[in-house]
């Protein structure tokens, strides 16, 4: 759906005022915003913004805004980096963030059901109290949004030991356009009854329906980890490293890769634990019981033998290295005042190439590119440095952008692993999916939500 309409009527904001009394919506342009913008950076302005608290609100929500055809843009904390909350055909936003109860966990049962605007960080800790484990980690998860993860199916450091966002999901309760309210799956581990519209909605960023609660599945906490930092003469050694612990029959819980231009930014920063004579480097995790977490760092050491530097330290002291890890973003901005981030997924056995060709199209365009990540599951992370007055700049990154996204396609990958598609890479989805795969994509689209008010515009 194009819209061609600028505002609302005086009627459907009267309906809107009784659905949503005081401070539960507001129309006033400065406190609209923030609602504006994503961490894509992107903007346009809502026509309304409604804060729900209940389920009954937004069913009324959704029979009023399908009724007068409105666009609905759902988010949370906006902390997607693809503008996939942006209002670009204008509407009215969706705040979950005052639907943030975790409902219940049940040890028994490894469940948890939580509304959406819970953060993920908070119902990680609170089963951890309870001896549990959410292993979804999104690098945003201490301000993102359980309903947010789960619209774009986020990954993170340890989903290559744990899978993303996605294989925590046992089911939904979604409100859809016309108010209808439907549950697909529940509290148990296994449902093979009908089609998996659970396994639909997740990734579905917020155009087929509106998440209100979500039961998700809980591990035993793990007893006890311990990290190792590996640094290495080149990239090359690192990544043969990276097959030799696959190769041990070792599957971490976290394996991030650290290119020299990562390096070189960092130690620009502050002090860092490796030597000058760096290229690359390996942040490793085991986790599981202590002595299986012994045993397996053996094995680690061994297949990173050779390395210049090795660093290891147990539970009580990994923080250490893995903020390091975190630092990445803070410190990159010493390499240009404006940044875009991507995520592209290559297999596994090309991370080297990717990593190669990303630089070479740095050097080409004269841009400060960082290539890193989850080398793990073979998910790249994409920082383009620049500055975005300057026109000619900004040109020359979308150039390399939309080249990186070629080199990855031509490697047998993806455009994207964990941020999705939004406005951002709306452009060049026909590059990875064909016509008949769309054509099938828009008819799903057409059934949950007939009259396209949903989250208009973004994904496919």
């Amino acid at each position: 759906m194009t819209n061609s309409r600028t505002s609302l009527s005086k009627s459907q904001l009267k309906s809107l005022e009784s659905i949503f009394p005081g401070d539960s919506m507001t129309v006033a342009p400065a406190e609209m915003l923030i609602y504006g913008t994503d961490a894509g950076r992107r903007f346009s302005l809502p026509w309304a913004v409604v804060r729900p608290e209940s389920v009954e609100q937004v069913q009324e929500l959704m029979r009023l805004a399908d009724r007068e055809r409105i666009p609905i843009i759902p988010r949370a904390r906006g902390t997607n980096v693809v503008s996939a909350c942006v209002p670009d055909q204008g509407g009215v936003v969706l705040s979950c963030l005052k639907m943030n109860r975790i409902i219940s966990i049940d040890p028994d049962d490894f469940t948890a059901l939580v509304q959406p605007g819970v953060v993920t960080a908070d119902l990680r800790q609170k089963a951890m109290d309870m001896g549990l484990f959410y292993p979804p980690d999104p690098a945003s998860m201490s301000v993102s949004t359980i309903g947010g993860n789960i619209s774009t199916n986020a990954g993170g450091m340890h989903a290559v030991k744990y899978g993303v966002t996605g294989d925590y999901v046992l089911g939904l309760e979604v409100v859809l356009p016309g108010g209808e309210t439907v549950t697909t799956g529940g509290r148990v581990h296994k449902n093979v009854v009908g089609l998996d519209l659970t396994g639909l909605l997740v990734g579905s960023e917020g155009t087929l329906g509106i998440i209100v609660k979500a039961w998700l599945k809980l591990l035993p906490g793990p007893e006890y980890s311990a990290t190792i930092l590996a640094c290495f003469e080149n990239e090359q050694k690192a990544l043969r490293a990276v097959q030799n612990i696959f190769r041990s029959g070792i599957l971490p819980c976290a394996l991030e890769f650290l290119p020299a231009e990562v390096m070189d930014c960092l130690a620009g920063y502050g002090p860092v634990p490796w030597p000058g004579t760096a290229g690359s480097a390996l942040i490793i995790q085991i986790d599981g019981t202590r002595p299986s977490v012994t045993h397996e760092l053996r094995t680690v050491r061994s297949a990173v033998k050779g390395c210049l530097h090795l660093d290891q330290t147990g539970q009580d002291e990994e923080d250490r290295i893995w903020a390091i890890r975190r630092l990445i973003n803070p410190a990159s901005f010493s390499l240009g005042p404006d940044k875009i981030s991507d995520d592209v997924v290559v297999p596994r056995g090309k991370i080297l190439d990717a990593v190669q060709g990303i630089r070479g199209i740095s050097r080409k365009h004269g841009l400060k590119i960082l290539a890193f990540g989850h080398v793990g599951d073979g998910n790249i992370h994409v920082n383009y440095m620049y500055d975005d007055s300057d026109p000619n700049r900004k040109q020359k990154v979308e150039a390399a952008r939309q080249e990186t996204l070629r080199l990855v396609l031509d490697l047998g990958g993806s455009m994207s692993g964990e941020h999705g598609i939004g406005l951002s890479k709306k452009p060049f989805i026909s590059w990875q999916l064909g016509s008949a795969e769309l054509e099938l994509m828009r008819g799903i689209k057409k059934v949950f939500d007939p009259h396209g008010i949903l989250n208009p515009g973004k994904g496919w």
